[in-house]
């Protein structure tokens, strides 16, 4: 912006369709990982595998498609947003994780609590390195 005081900025893109499609995605995410938990259910004081493999599994797909839309092919600037922050964003439940972690903080459960708490960082952080690298390897990069 130049110095006159008297100019504007240029005018900003609409962000409705950026939000539209995050909030759709969402919606569909968020609908997929509980369908999940309805139909395999963690009984309390348990492990709970399903919000882990969950998370896992939602990041490993971040790293497939982060290197599929940044890497591979140029896609619709909508994809990203509604596929990975939207999609994925919704189907992993990091917000699940902490409130699981806190309620297996009990006698008799604390090794399982940091089990899972360790457990689900270490193995995300994998999923979407290794997520990235298969996607890589298959696209011959």
């Amino acid at each position: 912006m130049s110095g006159d005081p008297g100019a504007t900025a240029p005018p900003r893109p609409s962000q409705l369709p950026t939000v539209t499609a995050v909030a759709i995605g969402g919606g569909l995410g968020a609908l997929a990982r509980y369908g999940l938990t309805r139909a395999w259910p963690t009984a309390p004081g348990h492990f709970p595998w399903v919000t882990f493999a969950t998370n896992v599994a939602g990041c490993f797909l971040i790293g497939v498609l982060m290197v599929i839309v940044t890497e591979i092919r140029v896609a619709h600037p909508l994809v990203r947003p509604f596929l990975g922050v939207g999609v994925l964003g919704g189907f992993t439940t990091f917000s699940t994780y902490a409130v699981e972690f806190h309620n297996l903080l009990s006698p008799g459960l604390v090794a399982v609590a940091f089990a899972y708490l360790a457990g689900t960082l270490l193995a995300a952080m994998l999923a979407v390195f290794a997520g990235a690298a298969l996607t890589r390897r298959l696209a011959g990069r």
